[in-house]
């Protein structure tokens, strides 16, 4: 799967979505830190990848429409959460991947948990 890896994740997340075998960007490696969330969104579009992010904005079907997009995955931590907390979160977004497809889908994910948006019909 192609991603894009928001500045919010770190090196290590991203990292560990390599050694699951994805293809990953990161908005740091790319020089598109404090991008516009529009902006950065339609880059992830141009370049086919998902984006995955904590920015709960991109979260709101109403302003970024799943169908739109090649996949948007939003973590969701704890309060006050650990370095464990966002690791255990990015393995069970992997595992997730290895599962289905996140293209065109808006998939919130906690700690051993992944709730798929699903418009109405």
């Amino acid at each position: 799967m192609r991603l894009k890896i928001d500045e919010n994740l770190g090196s290590r997340g991203a990292e560990l979505f390599r050694r699951a075998g994805h293809d990953v960007a990161t908005v740091p490696e790319q020089g598109l830190c404090g991008a516009i969330d529009y902006d950065l969104i339609k880059i992830c579009r141009d370049e086919r990848r998902a984006l995955v992010t904590l920015d709960m904005d991109f979260g709101n079907p109403l302003l970024f429409r799943p169908g739109d997009y090649f996949g948007i995955a939003v973590l969701r931590l704890p309060p006050r959460p650990s370095h464990e907390d966002l690791l255990d979160t990015i393995r069970t977004l992997i595992g997730g991947l290895a599962r289905e497809t996140i293209k065109g889908r808006l998939w919130i994910v906690q700690r051993g948990r992944i709730r798929a948006y699903q418009p109405e019909d």
